[in-house]
């Protein structure tokens, strides 16, 4: 089968050898897997810090996000059958959705939203975990409470941003306060439902304050935490949470002692990583979230669609991502 690789980590994007084409071997499910044939993806943050950070004695094929058919099923499979929509975001220890199939374990799969396409499908299951995770369980907001409380997300305008946005306004009382830096991402933010958008290019107490806002009993950071923890650490209300899903370098805790803030971590990898009990949440969200979507509640979050799915359309998907200019996902489509 075809699939999109890398063999040596850490090549500049810019270098034809960062992604090649390859060609492997079609897999075989084991007693939970779904064998899928990939009809589109998107791409991650994660993509790139894989390819850069990640060494490898055999090509490896990255792919996170994927919308396809499933072409057979493993004989303890329950939950699926041979011909079904799926939508997912894989396991950070299988090979991923850059190839023509793909095994994923039923546990962590959705049923395709129907009243979507395959691009504006796969841009959603990556980005709608992290953000469900993030909300109610990492923070455990019941859905529809949250009345006269406030929500700071920090990057409001990428991929799990998009989401977040939405999910808290719509499941929600939360009054959501989202940050973005040009003028096409702010509008972006304000389109998906945020009570308010400020600038984080600039000092955050300010602007809150200007908007009447005294301080924030949640706060999600989505990206470069080290450059505001400090801005955060005064921001947050006494016994307030701060999440983030970045990686920053350091962050020191003892800032957070004062007023008792608790601290989150979310990597939406957890669950299909160390196999936990408690992994078919993931099919149980998705299947959610495809709901929500088919009802009008949830609009997919693909801000741009870069054609096929090849080595040279996946090397510029991973050169935007790591501009951090990127609004909403990216999509390939087809082989």
């Amino acid at each position: 089968m075809k699939a999109i690789a890398y063999t040596q980590h850490g090549l500049p994007i810019d270098d034809p050898a960062s992604l090649v084409e390859v060609d492997l071997p079609r897999p075989v499910p084991g007693p939970r897997d779904l064998l899928v044939a990939v009809r589109a993806v998107s791409v991650n943050p994660v993509d790139t810090k894989v390819r850069n950070g990640m060494a490898t004695s055999e090509p490896r094929v990255l792919g996170f996000d994927a919308v396809g058919r499933v072409e057979a099923v493993g004989n303890e499979v329950s939950l699926f059958k041979v011909g079904d929509e799926v939508f997912y975001a894989g396991s950070l220890i299988r090979p991923g959705s850059n190839a023509e199939f793909q095994l994923v374990d039923e546990r962590i799969v959705g049923h395709k939203p129907r009243s979507l396409d395959d691009a504006h499908a796969a841009a959603l299951p990556l980005t709608a975990i992290t953000a469900w995770e993030l909300l109610f369980d990492r923070f455990d907001i019941a859905e529809k409470s949250g009345k006269g409380q406030t929500l700071l997300l920090i990057g409001a305008g990428g991929g799990v941003g998009s989401i977040l946005v939405q999910l808290a306004r719509q499941l929600t009382g939360i009054t959501v306060i989202g940050t973005a830096s040009r003028d096409e991402t702010k509008q972006w933010v304000r389109e998906l439902g945020a009570h308010h958008v400020i600038d984080h290019g600039k000092p955050l107490g300010p602007q809150l304050e200007a908007l009447g806002i005294q301080g924030v009993d949640y706060a999600i950071s989505l990206t470069h935490t080290d450059q505001y923890y400090d801005q955060l650490v005064e921001i947050i209300k006494p016994q307030g949470k701060l999440a983030f899903i970045d990686d920053p370098k350091t962050l020191d805790g003892m800032k957070l002692k004062r007023k008792s803030i608790s601290l989150h971590t979310e990597s939406m990898f957890t669950r299909s990583t160390y196999q936990t009990p408690d992994m078919i949440k993931q099919h149980e969200l998705l299947e959610r979230v495809a709901s929500l979507v088919d009802a009008g509640t949830l609009r997919t979050t693909l801000g741009e669609h870069f054609g096929r799915i090849t080595a040279e359309n996946l090397r510029r998907a991973h050169k935007l991502i790591e501009s951090h200019t990127a609004k909403g996902k990216i999509v390939l489509e087809s082989f």
